[in-house]
């Protein structure tokens, strides 16, 4: 069953999302040497982020990730690992390890196997962030993308994905590591979201990817 929290507000959403996560990081490091964290990259999570970074935790025994992000250089300001080292690898969370979805190569494919190999020892991810666009699309598991039957139903921990509307390639982490999470969260602002969410529900996972994983995640929501 999906969890569902409606909030009186975004700023308090993100808020109180935020110390639920640092809950959860908490008290997977009681019982785990190691824990990991994955999330995910856009506009969304920045204010998260910023209340989560400056929480006392064991960071340095924290290896975080993002669920999916666009090829391009860390430099470029469509990069989700540059968001992840302005926004949350700061202040307390510096010291957590980040590992890479992105490597110096033309596409994602060249580094495919390489950077798997990094994520597939933190698996099952201990906590997990998505976000959900209005397409219904989580991580970047897209309606409609060119591999989007091997993302949704497949073995793989990652996934080159290239879809409609997306400007450049995109590595995935594959549903089956997202419905795997220990913990998960999911966070959505605004109607029309909302009415993704609503319409999501009802449908298969190949046309709206985010059914996937509704059951036993922890949707967040709130109107803006």
């Amino acid at each position: 069953m999906m969890d569902f929290r409606d909030y009186p507000d975004a700023e308090m959403m993100m808020i109180e999302l935020a110390n639920e996560l640092a809950g959860d990081l908490e008290n997977a490091l009681l019982t785990h040497d190691r824990v990991s964290f994955a999330v995910p990259g856009g506009t969304t999570p920045g204010p998260i982020f910023d209340t989560l970074s400056a929480v006392d935790l064991g960071w340095d025994r924290i290896d975080v990730m993002l669920t999916d992000e666009r090829w391009v250089p860390e430099a470029s300001d469509r990069s989700n690992t540059r968001l992840l080292r302005e926004r949350l690898l700061v202040e307390k969370a510096a010291a957590a390890t980040l590992i890479p979805l992105y490597a110096d190569a033309p596409t994602p494919e060249d580094k495919l196997p390489n950077l798997a190999a990094a994520i597939d020892p933190l698996t099952p991810i201990s906590v997990m962030l998505l976000g959900m666009g209005a397409d219904m699309h989580t991580a970047s598991i897209f309606p409609g993308a060119d591999q989007l039957d091997l993302a949704l139903h497949g073995d793989d921990t990652l996934v080159a994905m290239r879809a409609p509307g997306a400007p450049e390639p995109r590595i995935t982490l594959s549903a089956k590591v997202l419905k795997g999470a220990r913990s998960r969260h999911v966070v959505i602002i605004g109607d029309e979201k909302r009415a993704a969410l609503d319409k999501a529900r009802h449908l298969k996972p190949d046309a709206a990817p985010i059914a996937a994983v509704l059951a036993g995640s922890t949707v967040h929501w709130a109107k803006g």
